[in-house]
């Protein structure tokens, strides 16, 4: 499973993985809503909505919540994220901001970027969340959040 580093200046959480399938591939799972509902679940937290309109521009946006309704991160169980497409080059980069409810200080924006890598037949994976300076609980949930992530993401684009 990948790990996660925090920054020195403590702004943000990056995870990098290696993913068995090509950056078009690795891509597309990022960019298609239906795609995204698919892989980015587990038993801890379902996802009951995704939304990506995959353009600079673009917005998108999530709902998710434990089953068992035990998950709380400060003092929320239904998980709401949204933002606004900031950076796409296919299939390289994409960059959306990222505001969400369970955040210590959730009006505050912050930003997350994707980086794929053909790396052989494969991709290099590289997702940096940042914008986190203030955001010393929401920094803790992404430190091992992030990772979690990736690993869906690794399952589901190596299955296809």
């Amino acid at each position: 499973m990948p790990t996660a580093i925090v920054t020195p200046d403590l702004d943000a959480v990056v995870s990098e993985i290696d993913i068995a399938a090509p950056p078009e591939r690795v891509f597309r799972a990022l960019t298609d809503a239906a795609q995204q509902t698919q892989w980015w679940n587990n038993d801890v937290c379902k996802v009951s909505v995704f939304e990506m309109d995959a353009r600079v521009g673009g917005k998108w946006g999530f709902v998710s919540a434990d089953p068992t309704g035990k998950l709380e991160v400060n003092g929320v169980r239904e998980f709401k994220a949204h933002g606004e497409i900031v950076e796409l080059n296919p299939p390289r980069i994409l960059a959306y901001t990222w505001i969400a409810n369970w955040h210590d200080k959730p009006e505050r924006s912050s930003l997350v970027r994707w980086e794929l890598t053909r790396a052989g037949t494969g991709t290099h994976v590289k997702v940096t969340h940042s914008g986190l300076s203030e955001q010393p609980i929401a920094r803790k949930d992404y430190s091992g959040g992030w990772p979690g992530v990736l690993d869906l993401l690794q399952k589901y684009c190596e299955q296809k």
